[in-house]
């Protein structure tokens, strides 16, 4: 059970990218305000609980960096999401731009100890219309998920390392 719980905690850390500065708290069982104006991926509900919900994502496609070591969950998002960034805007081996999409995951595998470094993989939803030829890039990865369930918390305004500590579980 434990394993399961990490692998679920590993493959789902889960943050939207919200709009604006508000820090009033994200509604379970709604999309993040950024879906209205951009394209997000489809999920069915299974459950949710306190702040929390378990998705169930059909068939996705995602661009992924490679794993970044850091002690600071901020700090990786910030350089990877720059990677991510100059893709989208046609850093890639097609030069094609691509319209941006939320959400942007951050998977987590923790370190062993309180002050070592975890391993973040910041990944990118890949739009609809580019997921069956979705554009390689140096340094970037395609990750093709079949049905999958993931465990989502969404956090209103921004996330810092402080916050992160004390929402996880």
């Amino acid at each position: 059970m434990e394993a399961a719980a990490l692998r679920i905690f590993t493959l789902s850390f889960l943050l939207s990218l919200l709009s604006g500065n508000s820090l009033a708290p994200a509604q379970v069982g709604k999309f993040p305000p950024s879906c209205k104006r951009i394209e997000c991926p489809s999920y069915e509900l299974v459950n949710s609980g306190n702040g929390y919900e378990i998705r169930r994502y059909n068939t996705t496609v995602w661009i992924s960096t490679e794993p970044i070591k850091d002690a600071s969950l901020v700090k990786a998002t910030r350089t990877s999401f720059s990677q991510l960034f100059d893709y989208i805007q046609g850093n890639n081996d097609y030069h094609q731009k691509i319209e941006m999409t939320a959400p942007v995951i951050v998977q987590v595998s923790p370190s062993d100890g309180p002050l070592c470094e975890s391993s973040f993989t910041v990944s990118f939803y890949v739009p609809k219309q580019n997921q069956p030829d979705p554009a390689p890039a140096k340094n970037l990865h395609v990750q093709r998920w079949d049905t999958r369930y993931v465990a989502v918390k969404q956090l209103g305004g921004y996330v810092s390392d402080d916050t992160v500590g004390e929402e996880k579980m």
